[in-house]
């Protein structure tokens, strides 16, 4: 039996992608899909006293709005250092920022990477370290791709070898289910609801923020308020 969830990678997530991760034997990052603008691929929202804020990175897109996700650059590096002053001028204040505010700001301030998927993976392979989640990731471009939306996801688990296919709630409205019954793959769907409420700085109380939220929030204790670990 083996479990693999697909999914496009995103900018510092929220706990259930990483939940996500953590219920799979594999996590394919889908990243040979079409950019999309206005998405979760380069931007999240932390807490801030005045209610939600958006953290964006700026990336180039105009004139090439079929570009992949692997081939979107940033424009600058300018966007490390306003995020960090961001984060750090929001969360200084939560229980344990200075615990991990080291590791976070290397990872703004001491890398010089410019492309959209590797920020993306160099933040995940960090968080998934500190939650204790050690999940194959693997990339979509390691398998040989056919045509069609299902028939990609369907291909990507036939050659990873996997029994189960776990998809996010969403994905419900456009996955052709008789695909995957065909190669004997069974089709499966995360629930991110029923989420416990932790200490959380500026209320009222927000579960759709980035990862980075419940980490300086929680510290170690973290998985307890995630549902994976409960599995």
């Amino acid at each position: 039996m083996k479990k693999i969830a697909i999914l496009q990678s995103n900018y510092i997530p929220w706990k259930g992608y990483f939940d996500l991760i953590n219920s799979v034997d594999e996590f394919v990052l889908f990243d040979d899909m079409q950019f999309t603008k206005r998405d979760w691929r380069n931007r999240n929202k932390i807490k801030s006293p005045t209610g939600l804020l958006w953290l964006t990175i700026p990336v180039k897109v105009k004139g090439n709005y079929y570009q992949k996700i692997s081939e979107t650059e940033t424009r600058d590096n300018a966007w490390r250092e306003q995020h960090w002053k961001t984060i750090t001028h929001n969360y200084s204040r939560s229980r344990f920022f200075n615990e991990f505010k080291d590791l976070f700001q290397n990872l703004y301030l001491g890398q010089s990477e410019t492309s959209l998927s590797m920020i993306n993976y160099h933040f995940l392979i960090e968080i998934c370290r500190l939650l204790g989640i050690s999940t194959q990731i693997s990339w979509s471009k390691e398998y040989k791709s056919v045509s069609g939306k299902t028939e990609r996801l369907v291909e990507i688990c036939k050659q990873a070898g996997a029994t189960e296919y776990l998809s996010g709630p969403a994905a419900e409205d456009y996955i052709i289910r008789n695909l995957f019954e065909r190669e004997n793959i069974q089709v499966k769907y995360f629930s991110y609801t029923d989420y416990p409420e932790y200490t959380q700085l500026y209320p009222p109380f927000e579960h759709g923020v980035s990862i980075l939220d419940l980490i300086f929030n929680e510290g170690k204790d973290a998985y307890k308020f995630m549902k994976s670990f409960r599995q």
